[in-house]
């Protein structure tokens, strides 16, 4: 081999090395590109366009709380996993939220991870995806978010849909701790209908359930034997605090609606509506967006309504017996 050719040799390994810095350096910086394109959300809310962009993404895993039947399996966002709100994040058996262990084992199923970001989603405005973003923090599940517009804007806006179940890796999730804080009881609600409790509760039912004037919003069936509202209740109904395409308003849009109501933040709040699930929607827009201290009163109407020796107030006068 002559003297040029072996000086050419010993330098190889050096430019090979160099070229494959190079190569690597632009991957690094086409990766840097994309993410830097579709930032992760530092506020409670996804966008439907941030969420298109991250379907693939190993480190989000979407989930569907929806309240229709056959809605996920008709067609859902791709590689959505569906959790029932009636069986998956109540108890089966008792008048309350799932357990500790059957959250763990859901989510566990559902791949999600100590490090995974969830986004919820559902129907009806994200009604129950709230309850579900609501369920989660009780848990302490770390970087949860809700798609903003929920169902309905991604519909309108034609994203993708499939019927594809996904079978996601399972994982050994364990719950840190329970944050029993966020959650209101009958005893606390009644403590504030009594003077007891300088807390604000706010009633996000329909004006026509708040003044006794109806039981329940038309065509649900009547769970209360009692029409009215607690004392001392304001009554900001949840779909003011959105827009037409079921996004949330802005934070100053929100705080001027509550404030008007006498809500802004000063005081501990407590929310209700007939079941739980609207008012998780009120809760999620106090508590997240606004970082408002916020809890949520899961008996809602369907138990005070019920409870005997507890005060009401009935400017319609509705008397169920006389219907």
């Amino acid at each position: 081999m002559t003297t040029a050719a072996l000086r050419f040799q010993r330098h190889l390994p050096t430019w090979r090395d160099g070229l494959y810095a190079l190569a690597l350096g632009a991957a690094i910086a086409l990766c840097g590109t994309a993410f830097a394109a579709t930032p992760v959300p530092q506020g409670p809310l996804v966008t439907t366009d941030w969420l298109a962009q991250n379907l693939d993404n190993a480190k989000v895993r979407v989930i569907e709380v929806s309240v229709n039947p056959g809605l996920y399996e008709r067609s859902h966002v791709p590689g959505a996993v569906n959790f029932s709100w009636h069986s998956d994040l109540n108890d089966k058996v008792r008048r309350d939220i799932v357990g500790k262990e059957a959250f763990e084992a859901l989510l566990s199923k559902a791949g999600v991870a100590p490090d995974t970001m969830v986004v919820l989603y559902g129907d009806t405005s994200n009604w129950f995806a709230a309850w579900g973003a609501w369920v989660f923090d009780i848990y302490g599940v770390k970087d949860v978010k809700l798609l903003d517009g929920g169902r309905k804007k991604w519909e309108a806006e034609n994203r993708p849909l499939n019927n594809r179940v996904p079978e996601p890796v399972t994982t050994t999730y364990r719950v840190a701790n329970v944050n029993t804080q966020l959650r209101a009881r009958l005893s606390d609600a009644l403590a504030v209908a009594e003077g007891r409790s300088d807390a604000r509760l706010v009633d996000i039912r329909s004006a026509d359930e708040y003044t006794g004037k109806v039981f329940a919003p038309a065509g649900v069936p009547e769970l209360s034997v009692r029409a009215g509202h607690i004392p001392g209740a304001a009554n900001v109904p949840w779909g003011q605090a959105v827009r037409e395409d079921g996004t949330f308003k802005s934070a100053e849009e929100l705080k001027k609606l509550y404030a008007a109501a006498g809500i802004d933040g000063s005081k501990p709040i407590i929310t209700y509506c007939r079941i739980g699930e609207r008012s998780s929607h009120t809760w999620f827009a106090l508590s997240k967006i606004l970082g408002y201290e916020v809890r949520n009163y899961d008996g809602s109407w369907t138990e005070y309504g019920n409870a005997v020796g507890v005060p009401i107030t009935n400017p319609a006068g509705t008397l169920w017996a006389a219907k």
